[in-house]
């Protein structure tokens, strides 16, 4: 057959028309299918057979049309040169089937372009998203609990560090046993697709991990493995679970990732055996687990002393205890010691420029420092909730409130069942004085935690912000007088706002000021609050053996730089009341100095300056100090001024009563 007559050919056999109309319908039901099984929740590998049987489909058709003709008898073999007066009828059917089929393609492809931007971003950000559970132990020897924690925490660790990946942090999940029955609810709760399931076995240096992937929505297990690895090789398990966690969701991962997961911190077993005892303690917070969680990572860089993650996690712990009352001077330094040393040993870590940016934080009351290493640290561990959570702070600090919001909102996102995180967003949305939305955030912490008695204060402390003390007592007032610090002050706060003086004292003289377990900053804070409500009633005789305590224990405790900002307020007042201007004002400017660059507590110290001029009957001192703190972020609120007893003295002055009836 020549060329020219083959062509012919095909087209007297409709040849072309049924390639044409074949890849409008296919087009047509390929547009569709994007649409649908997405929808149905179909894995990913059925859209890929679905297009494959429509690309095998193709020259079949081809074939058919060449051999059968489409006739007004039916279906029949096409005879050569065969010309069948029915030919235009046909034409116009196969017009009418393209036609149809391309305004239908045309339909379906605008409506995905409609439609597809939310719900493929939504759909293809969801199933890169992953809770890692905690493992089980199937070790017959029960002391090695530890060892699946610590490795569960290492492989957070590696997939916290894939951008392109949303995962949960160990604070979430941890609260869920391994292999549990529901996992579509857990999936739901945590805003995840994908659940990693596993279990840990290990005798003497012989460690077996075994893990499967499964997509929750649809319970479809992805990917399963087991490793059997001597104890220094679990590294490269690790590792491996990763990269094929990557794989499996379809998530890009960079060379510098690749690398940062591969990453093996020691060749030493007994050092790495010490930190996942360590890791195991992390998100404990008493005081034992603390010490433990020390000792064993000191004991890590005792036996490898270049393994920096040893050390970065060493330097957090001492971080976390210079936050305590038990602080000193020598364990800052230690602190200080353990993060040079990791950031010396892995320029490149995100765990060791994170404990760097803490140290700067709340060692050195450095923020800038801090923020610029924990942007770092951000940047190598996009997923590392704590790290956006103190970034957050951060921005906060600096005035920054929208952005430490957005911030915040993102840490939430990857911590859904840390409590902290939503009372930090409760405290910033009534720092902003939105209350409505601060009330949503704490709710949120208390469905976590219902019976947190700091919690259920924190959602009083808002009520007592509005000035509804109805409300707020509704909440505090069947439990009794707490001794944990944030909640002690807030029980305070109600009594003091209800001007009940006597239970105040008779709560606080439960305390044995002579315990020296007792934080010497309670001692004095108690001491102070003391003398002030003795004051109050008229006592002064009552007041005065606290007098010469608490100036003492002030020069003391500053000397040694131990400050809680929160305390200052009882201090500035009690001096006031003594009619000391001298105190005084060198409390004020000590408080106002050591807040002065933190934009979110110093309106709250400029508030507590104000209160102490107003006691000493200073109005031109305090009022330009009351101004802006009630014209920034958290500061005071006019209910406030309203019910604090620190004005009484001024509350008949017209242009306090301006400022304590302006509108919110």
């Amino acid at each position: 057959m020549k060329l020219n007559n083959f062509f012919a050919e095909l087209k007297r056999r409709n040849v072309y028309k049924v390639a044409v109309a074949y890849a409008v319908v296919a087009w047509l039901l390929i547009q569709a299918a994007s649409i649908l099984l997405p929808t149905f929740e179909a894995p990913a590998w059925v859209m890929k057979v679905f297009i494959a049987v429509i690309a095998l489909g193709f020259p079949i058709a081809l074939i058919i049309a060449w051999a059968f003709e489409l006739t007004p008898e039916g279906i029949k073999r096409t005879e050569p040169g065969e010309e069948l007066q029915s030919r235009p009828s046909r034409s116009r059917t196969w017009s009418y089937v393209v036609a149809i089929a391309g305004i239908l393609s045309l339909g379906l492809f605008f409506l995905g372009r409609l439609t597809a931007p939310t719900k493929q971003s939504a759909s293809g950000e969801i199933s890169k998203s992953i809770a890692v559970l905690p493992f089980e132990s199937l070790s017959e020897d029960k002391s090695n609990a530890y060892f699946a924690d610590g490795i569960q925490d290492e492989i957070l660790a590696r997939l916290s560090k894939i951008a392109d990946l949303k995962v949960i942090s160990r604070t979430s999940t941890q609260k869920y046993k391994s292999a549990p029955n529901d996992l579509r609810e857990i999936a739901q709760r945590l805003g995840v697709a994908n659940i990693l399931e596993g279990s840990v076995q290990k005798v003497n240096d012989q460690v077996r991990v075994t893990v499967q992937l499964i997509n929750a929505l649809n319970d479809s297990h992805l990917w399963a493995e087991t490793y059997d690895r001597k104890l220094i090789d679990v590294f490269a398990a690790e590792s491996d679970i990763a990269q094929k966690i990557a794989i499996s969701l379809e998530a890009k991962l960079t060379g510098r990732e690749k690398e940062d997961i591969q990453s093996a911190g020691t060749k030493n077993p007994q050092a790495y055996d010490a930190l996942l005892r360590a890791l195991a303690l992390r998100n404990s917070s008493s005081r034992v687990d603390l010490e433990k969680q020390i000792e064993f990572s000191r004991h890590a860089v005792e036996l490898d002393p270049n393994y920096a993650d040893a050390w970065a996690n060493l330097a957090l712990t001492e971080i976390y205890k210079s936050q305590t009352p038990w602080k000193s001077e020598e364990q800052k330094e230690r602190a200080r010691t353990a993060a040079e040393t990791a950031l010396r040993l892995a320029p490149n870590s995100a765990n060791a420029h994170k404990a760097m940016g803490l140290f700067y934080r709340y060692c050195l009351k450095d923020d800038r420092a801090a923020l610029a290493e924990l942007e770092t640290a951000r940047e190598r561990a996009p997923n590392d909730g704590g790290v956006l959570e103190a970034v957050g702070l951060l921005e906060r600090a600096q005035g920054r409130i929208q952005d430490a919001l957005v911030t915040l909102k993102k840490a939430a996102d990857l911590d859904p069942l840390n409590a902290e995180i939503w009372i930090v967003l409760s405290l910033t949305y009534a720092g902003l004085r939105q209350f409505d939305e601060a009330h949503l955030m704490v709710d949120r912490a208390l469905a976590i935690t219902p019976d947190d008695i700091d919690t259920l204060a924190g959602k009083a402390s808002f009520y007592q912000a509005q000035g509804d003390l109805n409300a707020a007592w509704r909440l505090l007032g069947s439990h009794p007088f707490p001794r944990t610090e944030w909640a002690g002050l807030i029980y305070y706060q109600q009594y003091y706002l209800q001007r009940d003086y006597d239970k105040l004292i008779a709560e606080l003289g439960v305390y044995d000021l002579a315990d020296k377990n007792l934080p010497p900053i309670i001692v004095l804070w108690v001491q102070a609050t003391l003398g002030n409500l003795y004051l109050l009633k008229g006592e002064a005789e009552l007041a005065a053996p606290y007098v010469e305590k608490v100036r003492r224990a002030i020069k003391e405790l500053q000397a040694q730089n131990i400050v809680l900002p929160e305390v200052y307020r009882i201090l500035i007042e009690f001096a006031a009341r003594l009619r000391d201007r001298d105190q005084v004002e060198d409390e004020i400017a000590f408080i106002l100095a050591y807040t002065r660059d933190n934009h979110w507590i110093l309106p709250d110290s400029e508030y507590d300056a104000a209160r102490g001029y107003a006691v000493l009957g200073d109005l031109e001192k305090a009022l330009p100090l009351l101004q802006d703190s009630l014209s920034k972020p958290n500061g005071t609120t006019t209910a406030t001024l309203r019910l604090d007893p620190a004005w009484d003295g001024v509350r008949n002055n017209s242009r306090f009563q301006k400022l304590a009836n302006a509108k919110p």
